[in-house]
């Protein structure tokens, strides 16, 4: 039985996201993507792995009412904290996500918005030990602070002595968004569990409800249209359905070779367009977006 939060919610305020820059392709205007990642967080529960997925506000100017995972656009303090992350340097991070340099922001990005949007911090306290019950009251104090902007994320991890568990960060899923789309985001899926002791709660800014679930549940919800859960969510809600255990996706992430980049493309259908995926028959020849599909057909 999924856990569930609740709330009447307020417009967003933490933090508005800005349209990329923008280039010009075959005649059609293009918005580049911004960086971005997403935390995949699993705990076990009675009959497997749950999940744990948040509703952005219906105001929200990215995929407002929609089911996601945390996650966000990576900021320009994430590339400075370096020194407080464990078992992962710079050129390593580079390495796992296969791009030259930068990728240790992404890691950082992701456990910053997990805290942010979830109330979940990986990190580990002065002693070694990941954060737990004990620090939940301290941890809650920051992180509403660090919401209302009054302090920035590495103030609370360097004022603390803490360090950024980056080791349990396991890298799963790059997704961009088709061009076309007037917000498009290069974004990382990163899977990693629950410390024991953490209490997830949504922020009640951007998100207004929140549920620990099943994927299969998850998925089944979004069948029956209860749920509204994006396109690149849902595939990786499929990709955790086999795994009996946290340990077992976990295992899985760590032994995760070369991670494929998805970038869907557009096929004209009758009746409209339709998404390809790499692999998929006629993504080749597919269309990088409807906008640029009606463009040659002028």
């Amino acid at each position: 039985m999924p856990c569930s939060r609740s709330s009447t919610g307020k417009a967003p305020q933490r933090r508005v996201n800005t349209v990329g820059e923008r280039s010009t392709t075959a005649g059609t205007e293009v918005v580049q993507p911004r960086l971005a990642a997403t935390v995949i967080l699993l705990r076990d529960g009675d009959a497997g792995p749950e999940v744990f997925m948040v509703r952005r506000h219906m105001d929200s100017d990215f995929v407002g009412g929609a089911y996601v995972f945390p996650g966000g656009r990576v900021d320009s303090d994430d590339s400075q904290a370096e020194e407080f992350c464990v078992g992962l340097g710079s050129d390593e991070a580079s390495r796992k996500l296969q791009i030259e340099s930068g990728g240790l922001a992404l890691f950082v990005a992701a456990i910053r918005e997990c805290f942010e949007e979830a109330g979940i911090l990986l990190a580990y306290d002065q002693d070694g030990d990941l954060l737990n019950s004990r620090h939940s009251e301290l941890a809650a104090t920051e992180r509403a602070r660090l919401n209302a902007g009054e302090v920035s994320f590495l103030d609370i991890v360097r004022r603390n002595g803490w360090k950024l568990a980056t080791d349990r960060m396991h890298y799963w899923a790059h997704w961009i968004t088709p061009e076309g789309q007037p917000k498009r985001y290069d974004t990382r899926f990163f899977l990693t569990s629950t410390p024991r002791s953490q209490d997830a709660v949504h922020d009640d800014l951007e998100l207004t409800h929140s549920a620990w679930i099943s994927p299969q549940e998850a998925l089944a919800k979004a069948q029956r249209k209860e749920w509204t859960i994006i396109f690149p969510t849902l595939r990786n809600l499929m990709t955790l359905l086999d795994f009996a255990s946290t340990e077992e996706a976990e295992e899985a992430g760590r032994r995760r070779g070369e991670v494929e980049t998805v970038q869907p493309r557009i096929l004209r259908a009758p009746g409209g367009f339709q998404a390809v995926l790499p692999g998929d028959p006629g993504y080749e020849d597919a269309s990088p977006s409807a906008q640029a599909l009606g463009a040659q057909a002028r």
